[in-house]
């Protein structure tokens, strides 16, 4: 659950790529038919759209409700916000346990979020389990209980989701950017909200707005996934087609007033400052949409003058934003520079740069190739359910279109002239906000007890949760699923590992590669920072393209390409081979040019000195060095005198040594077939050769570590971040690896029905969020736990944490909650095969840790079959409680 952030970008689905004429004839040799829609309207109004996409036996659903902080009452910003989270408190006929169970059993992958103008709430689960989620929101759209009491306790947890963005410098200076920008319309705020304003919100203004909003005739239904349209419309319309239609509230109006040119001076806790220059564009509603949309992408190009500060060593990034409401918008050049320099001096460089564009105008080269980007991106997201769902509902809930196929058509009409008649209409440097963002001192870390008074917690006893008559014969089975993931595996005569993985619903193919190394072993005493310097000079080309030749060969074929130790490759069919021979270049023969090393070598010696200081830094360093023997390797510290001594040759031997085929495993996923990988691949890659024997890449084990705290200061935090963590005795290969992650769903994951959330959020109040997870390596092994909580709930949800752990270890946990754990997990194999990029993910992770491929599969058995009295031994074997090493980053807990 979450209110809107900035966007920085929009997703697009693309069905009509060929009839627009966007993509390279190759191209669209390979060319896929688009998904059939289904579209409805029923009598009560609401709006059912059915996007089929035969991807995985997955299925996304989203209730886009447009209502959002726009409609919130005035004085009450986050009402549409705290909607949202009492929409997760029940409603009649749906207890909010009920809901928890449920949403849980199917996978744990639903949510919701609160913007402006929608409030969208998503599930995405097995297709088999379609009529639960349709089930569950029509109750919702029915009504909610919502009593004073329920949202006595999610009071405590929003307010902490305020206090978590409170302790952003940059969601700070975004409030005030918008106060400026919108000062007397709805706009003028985002979908937060604000404490004193939950302070006065009460159980019977969330059932009004209720009551106002969230009506069929105010709602559109998405469906994305693989269903059959016509038999999914029929459930959709059985369930849905009752609930009565209301009249609509009148809409606020936004009518916006003149720019008042404003500067702000900020403090910021990053390792870098940051210098901002922002305008007010139009929304999305303006036919100058799509313009406006490439005008941003080519100001952000990699051969742009914008980043051309970033190359010739005036700043450490630079880029241009565009982010969009329906009536406006808010576009941003900014760059950031190191700790100490001058962020003043940078904003007028950023200015210079702008009003050269302005006046010259930009190529119709850089203008086709961010319409050629957008094309290909829109290609690939498709390549997953939730993502082609999300693309939808942008399209038609949140810019009020017909599909995302209309921002597709209107940018391929964008013409060069359009690009610069927007630029100049709109980017008016006498009328912007700017910023300037300076990172402060950081106090040293404190050692100390970092919790407060010493607080003690009995968990209640969890109770089995009887579900509903229409959810319990769905969910009763612990059937392990079948997996479609079937990757071809050849091993190069260099030792390259390939995978292919073929998929042919788009036109579309991806890479995915992995050097194995280890920085700590394979660094040079004295050379610190040096894979840092390696990885940004990736950027300017190879030995046969330069850096901007580099950069127009991908932008000519609309491919992306990511270098380094781990690197990838987005590319339409008929342009992989292509892309691939460039990404080997790039990977295998590095430019490495002498006067952009001695630029980027000084770039990284400021960040560094930055990021030595910065609370982020000390909060990793404090948990390392207290997990880890005193001169253990990760302890290792880049410095700018470490970065500052490097030579270029050092570099070359950096990547000489570390970079080789006999280490490193690429995935290739798409439409395309093994053979043809193979022989890409092969060619691209077949000549890389190794020298000498495989160097050591794990890490040594290390011992048990002891209790103990410390507190971080950073004066930006409002709320107290708070890590917990602590060593584990057992590595990878040892069996109690499977019990420790059913467990760890036991405790968290499943939102209400997990004892984490319960104890923490539902019952009490005292977090937002929180994190459980297991890092189980070869020779390594950690629990970690994050939150954040207010100063004085610091030792309290300590408290309850260290109960619960205690708990697992000293009762086995209930069939109820253990049948849960092992619905969630058999679920989430099948949700793992909704997109390809997760598929990818998944097989170099398991490929780079010498696990089979079917890896997902054999644990699913393993997790059937699991008793919770193995689950109980595992967490009392391993874990230890009263060993947790507690960081707090912010206030000092009181």
């Amino acid at each position: 659950m979450s209110a809107r952030r900035p966007l920085a970008s929009i997703y697009f689905q693309v069905c009509l790529m060929t009839a627009l004429g966007m993509l390279p004839s190759a191209a669209r040799a390979r060319e896929v038919e688009p998904e059939p829609v289904l579209r409805a309207t029923f009598d009560n109004g609401l709006r059912v759209i059915i996007v089929r996409n035969p991807l995985a036996p997955v299925v996304t659903t989203m209730v886009n409700y447009l209502a959002g902080s726009d409609e919130s009452p005035v004085g009450f910003p986050g009402t549409a916000h705290a909607m949202e989270h009492m929409m997760f408190r029940g409603s009649p006929g749906l207890s909010a346990e009920q809901l928890a169970s449920i949403s849980s059993a199917l996978g744990g992958d639903s949510n919701a979020d609160t913007q402006e103008s929608v409030t969208r709430y998503h599930f995405t689960l097995p297709s088999d389990d379609l009529d639960l989620a349709l089930h569950i929101e029509a109750l919702r759209m029915r009504g909610i209980t919502c009593t004073d009491e329920q949202w006595d306790k999610e009071r405590g947890a929003i307010e902490q989701e305020v206090a978590d963005d409170l302790s952003n410098p940059t969601y700070i200076f975004y409030t005030k950017l918008r106060e400026v920008m919108y000062r007397g319309t709805p706009y003028a705020h985002d979908a937060l909200g604000t404490r004193p304003s939950f302070d006065k919100t009460t159980a019977k203004m969330l059932q009004k707005f209720h009551a106002e909003w969230y009506v069929p005739n105010n709602a559109i239904l998405l469906i994305v996934g693989d269903v059959q349209p016509t038999a999914a419309l029929d459930k959709v319309r059985g369930l849905f087609g009752g609930i009565p239609r209301r009249e609509l509230a009148s809409r606020p109006e936004v009518k916006l007033q003149p720019v008042q040119p404003t500067h702000f001076n900020l403090p910021t806790d990053e390792s870098s400052g940051q210098a901002v220059v922002c305008f007010r564009l139009p929304g999305t509603d303006s036919p100058d949409y799509a313009a406006l949309l490439v005008l941003g992408d080519v100001l952000s190009s990699q051969r742009g003058r914008l980043h051309g500060l970033v190359v010739s060593g005036k700043a450490l990034d630079a880029s241009f934003s565009y982010d969009t409401l329906r009536q406006s918008g808010l576009g941003y050049a900014d760059a950031s520079f190191p700790k100490g320099a001058d962020g003043m001096k940078l904003l007028a460089e950023i200015k210079q740069v702008l009003a050269k564009d302005l006046a010259e105008g930009f190529s119709a080269e850089l203008v086709a190739a961010a319409k050629r980007h957008r094309v290909v991106d829109a290609a690939f997201s498709r390549n997953s359910i939730a993502g082609l769902a999300d693309a939808w509902s942008v399209a038609v809930a949140v810019e009020g279109r017909h599909s995302p196929d209309d921002d597709l058509k209107a940018i391929e009409r964008v013409t060069v002239a359009d690009v610069n008649r927007v630029a100049r209409k709109y980017l008016d440097l006498k009328q912007t906000v700017t910023a300037i963002l300076t990172p402060q001192d950081s106090d040293k870390p404190s050692s100390g007890s970092g919790q407060g008074h010493k607080e003690s917690f009995t968990s209640k006893e969890s109770k089995a949760v009887e579900l509903p008559d229409w959810a319990q014969a769905t969910l009763r089975h612990l059937d392990v699923p079948g997996s479609g993931i079937h990757p071809t595996v050849t091993t190069l005569p260099n030792g390259l590992k390939l995978i292919v993985q073929p998929e042919s619903l788009t036109a579309t193919i991806s890479v995915y590669g992995r050097v194995r190394h280890s920085t700590a072993l394979q660094t040079p005493a004295g050379q610190e920072g040096v894979d840092l310097v390696l990885d940004e000079l990736f950027s300017y080309g190879t030995r046969s393209l330069g850096r901007d030749a580099f950069e127009k060969a991908l932008d000519d074929i609309g491919v992306s390409v990511t270098a380094g130790a781990d690197f990838s490759l987005k590319a339409m069919a008929g342009d992989f081979p292509r892309g691939v021979q460039l990404l080997a270049e790039n990977l295998l023969q590095p430019a490495l040019p002498e006067e952009s090393f001695k630029i980027v070598r000084k770039q990284v010696a400021e960040n560094a000195a930055g990021e030595l200081e910065s609370p982020a830094y000390l909060t990793e360093r404090a948990m390392l060095s207290a997990l880890l023997p005193a001169k253990d390797l990760l302890l290792r510290q880049t410095t700018p005198k470490t970065v500052n001594a490097l030579t270029l040759d050092d570099v070359r031997h950096y990547h000489h040594q570390v970079f080789r085929p006999d280490l490193t495993t690429i995935v290739v996923i798409g439409n395309i077939t093994p053979s043809e990988a193979e022989r890409v691949i092969g060619k691209a890659f077949g000549q890389w050769t190794a020298e000498g024997p495989k160097p050591i890449t794990d890490l040594p084990g290390v011992p048990d570590n002891k209790a103990s705290a410390k507190v971080v200061p950073d004066s930006s935090r409002v709320q107290c971040k708070v890590l917990l963590a602590e060593t584990l005795g057992l590595t990878r290969s040892n069996p109690d690896f499977y019990a420790l992650q059913l467990g760890n769903h036991v405790l968290g994951g499943g939102f209400y029905a997990t004892r984490l959330y319960r104890d923490l959020r539902k019952d009490n109040g005292l977090v937002y969020s929180i994190e459980s997870s297991f890092d189980i390596g070869k020779t390594r092994s950690t629990l970690a736990l994050e939150f954040g909580c207010d100063p004085p709930n610091v030792a309290k949800a300590h408290a309850v944490i260290e109960r619960n752990l205690k708990d697992m270890q000293a009762k086995a946990v209930s069939a109820d909650e253990l049948g849960q754990a092992k619905r969630q997990l058999l679920r989430e194999l099948v949700l793992s095969e909704a997109s390809l990029k997760e598929i990818a993910d998944s097989l170099l992770t398991l490929a780079t840790r010498d696990l089979p491929l079917d890896e997902r599969t054999r644990a699913a058995r393993i997790y059937r079959d699991l008793t919770a009295e193995q689950v109980q031994a595992a967490y009392a074997k391993w874990v230890r409680p009263d060993a947790l090493v507690q960081i707090v980053e912010g206030p000092e807990p009181k």
